[in-house]
C-alpha cells in the first residue's frame, strides 16, 4: 500500500495574553507482502548483521510452505472428484443392473423404473455439479478481474 503523506494539525491557544502554539504530525506507513521495504531491510542489516538474509530466507520458507499447502488441498480435492466419481459409477452401474436382472424377471416396469430413474439421477447430479463449478469460476473471475 502507498505511504501516506504526514499530516500536521496545528492549534494555537490564547489565554491571559499568553500565546501557546502546539503542532501535532502523525505518519502513517502501511504495506503489504511478507517483506518489509528496502531502505527497511538495509536498516536491519546496519543493526545486525546478517539479518537481512535471515528475513529472506524466513520469507522464502513461508513462500515455499504456503505453496505445498496449496498443492496438496488442490490435490486432495482432485482425489475428492475422481472417488466420488468412481463411487457413483458402481452405484449406477449397480442400479441398472438390477433394473436389467429385474426385466429378466418379467418385472419389466420395475425394472425400467431403476434403469431411468437411476441414469436421470446420474445426469441430474452430473448437470448440478457443472453448473456449481461455473457460478464459482464466474464468481473468482469477478472478485479477481
Amino acid at each position: 500500500m502507498p505511504r501516506d503523506r504526514p499530516t500536521q494539525v496545528a492549534r494555537q491557544e490564547q489565554s491571559q495574553g499568553i500565546q501557546r502554539t502546539q503542532a501535532q504530525s502523525l505518519e502513517i506507513h502501511a504495506r503489504s507482502g511478507p517483506l518489509p521495504p528496502p531502505e527497511d531491510l538495509a536498516r536491519y542489516e546496519q543493526v545486525f548483521a546478517g539479518c537481512a538474509e535471515r528475513i529472506l530466507k524466513l520469507a522464502e520458507s513461508q513462500s515455499e510452505h504456503r505453496q505445498r499447502l496449496e498443492s496438496a488441498v488442490v490435490l486432495g480435492g482432485v482425489a475428492k472428484e475422481r472417488r466420488g466419481q468412481h463411487y457413483a459409477f458402481i452405484l449406477g452401474a449397480l442400479a441398472i443392473i438390477g433394473g436389467i436382472v429385474l426385466i429378466a424377471y418379467d418385472k419389466d416396469v420395475q425394472g425400467l423404473v431403476a434403469i431411468i430413474t437411476t441414469l436421470v439421477t446420474l445426469a441430474g447430479v452430473f448437470i448440478y455439479g457443472r453448473s456449481q463449478q461455473t457460478k464459482e469460476r464466474e464468481a473468482k473471475q469477478r472478485a479477481n478481474p
